[in-house]
C-alpha cells in the first residue's frame, strides 16, 4: 500500500469537498457580502452551529496530544473537562444574553460601550495575540503530522507544505467566511469523529478484545487515574477543575471565534441550546481520547516497544511503523487532514473580523475585508514557521499556558465591566493589561522557589484578578449615562 499516495489522493477529495460545499453557498443570494461572511445571517439553525463547533475541540491537538497525555497525567484531564461543562453554562447564561442584548458582531465592542476606544482596542489586540498564537500550535501540529505521511515521502518541503494547507483554507473561506463554515465545520466534526471510532476499532482489532474486554482493560489499568486530591500538584481535582471553568469562559465566551459561531444563530435562545449542547459533548468525546491512550500503551506493550518520549508522537509512530495494521491509515489520515483544516479557518475568520471592525472600525467595507483576510493567512503561514523554528513540547499544554497570560486580561476586564458599576481611566488600561501578565510571569517562575508552590492553569484567574484589581485603581465615577445603558 502507497501510503502517501493513498493520503494524498483523501486530502484531494477533501478539500474539493469542502471547496464544492462553500461554492454552493457562496451561489446563493447575498452570500458573499460582510453580512454572511460576519454573520451568516443570523439565521443559522442552532443544532448545526453546535455540531460544527465540535471541530474546532477536537482538532489535531485533541486527536494526537490527548491520548499521548495519558503517560504522565492518567485521565486527569477530565477533570479539567467536568469543569469545561460548567464553564459553557456560564457563557450560555451570562456572557450570550450580553452579546445579544447589544447585537454584537465583535464582542469587543463591549468594552468600548463600557469603558472607552482604549479599552476596547486594547481587548482586541489582546485577542487577536491570542487567537494567533493558539492556532499557529494547532495548526502546526496537524501540518506536522501531515507532512510526515504525506509531503515528507514526495519530497515536498515542510513550508511548502503549511503554504499549501493555508492556500487551501483562504481558497473555500474568503467569500463566504462564517455562512460557508457553518456547512464545512459539520463535515469536518463528522469527519473527526468518525475517524475517533475508526481508529478505536482498528486498536481493538490489533489487541484482539471486545469493546466490553477493552473498557476492562482501561478501567484496571494504572493510568486510568480520574482524581487527584493532592493540591500540591498541579493536577489536583480543584486546581483543574475551576481552571476548566475559566479557561472555557476566556478560550469560548472571550474568543471572537467561538462567539461568532454563536452570534450566527436566530436568537438568543437558540445560541443557549446551541452553548449546552457542543458542551454537554465535550466530556464523552475526550474520555474516548484518553481511553485510546491507555490501549495504545497496550499495544506497546503487546509488541515489546517503549512508548516516545514526547506523548503527541504516540498514535502518529504506532501508525506510521505498521503497529496498528494497514487499516489504520486510513482514519488516522482522515482525522489529521480534517484538523489540520478546522483548526485554522474559523480562526483566520475571526481575526479578519476583529481586525477589520475593532482596529480599523470599517465593518461595511468589503475590499478592506478581502485584503485584512489574505494578510492574515500570509501572517499565520509566517508564524508557523517560527513556531517550527522555536520547537515545542507537549502542544495541549503550550495552548493552555499562553491561554493563561494572553486571555487574563481579557478575563479581568470582563469580568470588572459586568459584575461593577464604575468606569475607569480609559487611557491607563493598556498599562494594567500588560503589567498583569508580567506579574503572573514573575510569579510562575519563582513561586517555586519562595514557596515551594508550582502554579498550573490557575494562573490564569490570578491574571485576571491581577487585571481587575488594576482597573478598580483605574476607577472613577460613574457616568450619568452610558452606552451600555442606552441599548
Amino acid at each position: 500500500m502507497n501510503i502517501p499516495l493513498l493520503l494524498s489522493a483523501g486530502l484531494a477529495a477533501y478539500f474539493f469537498l469542502l471547496l464544492f460545499v462553500a461554492r454552493l453557498v457562496a451561489c446563493r443570494r447575498h452570500s458573499t457580502n460582510n453580512d454572511a461572511f460576519y454573520r451568516a445571517h443570523r439565521r443559522a439553525p442552532w443544532p448545526l452551529v453546535a455540531v460544527g463547533m465540535v471541530a474546532g475541540s477536537i482538532s489535531g491537538v485533541s486527536f494526537v496530544s490527548v491520548p499521548g497525555w495519558v503517560a504522565t497525567t492518567g485521565m486527569t484531564y477530565l477533570q479539567m473537562c467536568l469543569g469545561f461543562f460548567f464553564g459553557y453554562l456560564a457563557v450560555a447564561f451570562v456572557l450570550l444574553p450580553v452579546y445579544y442584548r447589544l447585537r454584537l458582531t465583535s464582542i469587543y465592542t463591549y468594552l468600548r460601550l463600557r469603558f472607552g476606544r482604549i479599552s476596547h482596542r486594547t481587548g482586541a489586540l489582546f485577542f487577536l495575540i491570542s487567537k494567533l498564537s493558539g492556532a499557529t500550535v494547532r495548526l502546526y501540529l496537524a501540518t506536522l503530522v501531515l507532512h510526515a505521511f504525506i509531503a515528507a515521502p514526495l519530497g515536498i518541503p515542510f513550508w511548502l507544505t503549511i503554504g499549501l494547507n493555508l492556500l487551501f483554507i483562504w481558497l473555500y473561506t474568503r467569500r463566504t467566511g462564517q455562512a460557508g463554515l457553518l456547512y464545512t465545520d459539520v463535515i469536518q466534526t463528522l469527519a473527526l469523529v468518525l475517524a475517533l471510532l475508526g481508529i478505536i476499532a482498528v486498536v481493538l482489532v490489533r489487541l484482539d478484545v471486545s469493546v466490553g474486554e477493552a473498557w476492562g482493560m482501561v478501567a484496571a489499568d494504572p493510568m486510568c487515574r480520574l482524581f487527584e486530591w493532592d493540591m500540591a500538584s498541579p493536577q489536583a481535582f480543584w486546581r483543574q477543575f475551576l481552571s476548566g471553568i475559566f479557561i472555557v469562559v476566556v478560550m469560548t465566551g472571550l474568543d471572537q471565534d467561538m462567539m461568532q459561531k454563536n452570534l450566527t444563530c436566530r436568537d438568543l435562545r437558540s445560541a443557549q441550546k446551541d452553548m449546552c449542547a457542543y458542551g454537554a459533548a465535550f466530556l464523552p468525546i475526550n474520555a474516548l481520547f484518553l481511553g485510546l491512550g491507555i490501549l495504545l500503551h497496550h499495544v506497546c506493550r503487546l509488541d515489546g516497544i517503549a512508548p516516545p518520549l514526547k506523548g503527541d508522537e504516540l498514535l502518529p509512530m504506532l501508525v506510521a511503523e505498521g503497529h496498528l495494521g494497514a487499516w489504520a491509515v486510513l482514519p488516522f489520515g482522515v482525522g489529521i487532514i480534517a484538523a489540520a483544516f478546522s483548526a485554522a479557518d474559523g480562526a483566520v475568520t475571526a481575526l479578519t473580523t476583529s481586525t477589520c471592525i475593532d482596529l480599523f472600525g470599517r465593518e461595511d467595507d468589503t475590499h478592506l475585508r478581502r485584503r485584512v483576510h489574505l494578510a492574515v493567512v500570509v501572517v499565520c503561514y509566517v508564524c508557523i514557521l517560527a513556531f517550527d523554528a522555536i520547537g515545542s513540547g507537549n502542544v495541549i499544554h503550550a495552548i493552555y499556558v499562553l491561554a493563561s497570560y494572553t486571555y487574563g486580561p481579557l478575563l479581568g476586564l470582563y469580568a470588572y465591566g459586568l459584575f461593577s458599576s464604575s468606569a475607569v481611566r480609559d487611557r491607563f488600561v493598556p498599562a494594567v493589561c500588560m503589567a498583569a501578565p508580567l506579574l503572573c510571569f514573575l510569579l510562575d517562575r519563582f513561586a517555586p522557589v519562595w514557596w515551594g508552590y508550582r502554579f498550573g492553569y490557575e494562573l490564569l484567574l490570578f491574571n485576571g484578578a491581577l487585571t481587575a484589581l488594576g482597573l478598580w485603581l483605574l476607577r472613577t465615577e460613574r457616568r450619568k449615562t452610558s452606552p451600555l445603558e442606552k441599548k
